[in-house]
């Protein structure tokens, strides 16, 4: 028999501003210490040595995750030219140079060919999976591998300044499965010029944003205390991209049994996906079909969930 997972049955989300450092998964060990969660989970992985927002789901909220991660995100990043490494950024070994330096005006030209949807190969140094077997792993041991591109949607990339000829920063707002050093890299590499991500910030994730976070250093100052409870967010907060529809009283019960029940929708279409509430509290994900929600995610919020 499994063994019950201590921790309080806590729903909502975290949002934290990760410093550089840690690994995503390490805030997400701490945020479910500090709150004594028995279940934590995040909503897209920062590289370690990036910054900027991890929503930390808790709870029933990791139901919700993958529509945090197929949300729009929003990354600055300051890009090195001139110097091409084999993990794409700062951390990697040097496997190129150049002296080339492009100014502004063909920064800017070269940027509106990574706009829109484009095919972008993961880093060599990257969690995707070649043959069964984490990239990097292999990256590690000298391995040079083959990665397939995949799509990606940039709804913007902007210059946001040249602070000197080696450096500029920019901005890029994408959807899922986006690589910010993939970026430096094939914009380096279009501007004959070279590149690496010296330097990278998540700005916002979907509905959260680095300015409604909270720092490691703030979680430990107030971890297992009841002022910790205030900064979580509704479990709805990770809904945001999908309509609400309103569950009657008998809908909300056949749904918490995983059948279809009846719900109150307006601006709805036949199959969109949508989330119904009861009271407030969300019940249910689904697909909405003749005045009832078809249930794939069924929340379980229990008097402890933070939740209302």
């Amino acid at each position: 028999m499994a063994r019950k997972r201590k921790g309080r049955d806590i729903s909502g989300w975290l949002v934290v501003d990760k410093p550089a450092g840690p690994t995503s998964t390490a805030v997400v060990n701490k945020v479910r210490w500090a709150l004594e969660a028995k279940k934590a989970g995040h909503a897209g992985t920062l590289d370690p040595e990036a910054t900027g927002v991890l929503a930390i789901a808790l709870g029933e909220a990791t139901k919700t995750v993958p529509y945090i991660t197929d949300a729009l995100k929003a990354y600055e990043f300051t890009v090195r030219l001139g110097i091409a490494t084999n993990t794409d950024d700062a951390e990697g070994e040097v496997i190129g140079t150049s002296d080339l330096r492009p100014d502004d005006a063909a920064i800017k030209d070269a940027l509106s060919d990574f706009i829109g949807d484009i095919q972008q190969v993961p880093p060599q140094f990257s969690a995707v999976k070649i043959d069964g077997q984490r990239a990097y792993k292999r990256a590690r041991d000298g391995e040079e591998m083959e990665i397939a591109a995949r799509p990606l949607w940039v709804e913007s990339l902007l210059l946001l300044d040249r602070p000197d000829a080696d450096h500029v920063t920019l901005e890029m707002v994408c959807g899922k499965g986006g690589y910010v050093r993939s970026i430096a890299r094939d914009l380096g590499q279009k501007l004959g010029c070279l590149g690496h991500v010296r330097e990278l910030r998540r700005t916002w994730s979907g509905p959260f944003e680095a300015a409604n976070a909270l720092t490691l250093a703030q979680i430990d100052e107030i971890a297992r205390t009841p002022e910790l409870d205030t900064h979580l967010l509704p479990l709805a907060e990770g809904l945001a991209e999908l309509p609400e529809v309103k569950a009657t009283p008998e809908g909300a019960t056949r749904l918490r049994n995983g059948n279809p029940g009846m719900v109150i929708a307006h601006d709805v279409e036949y199959g969109d996906e949508c989330w119904a509430s009861l009271d407030g509290q969300p019940v249910a994900v689904g697909r909405f079909k003749a005045g009832e929600l078809h249930p794939s995610r069924v929340f379980n919020l229990s008097s402890d969930t933070n939740e209302g």
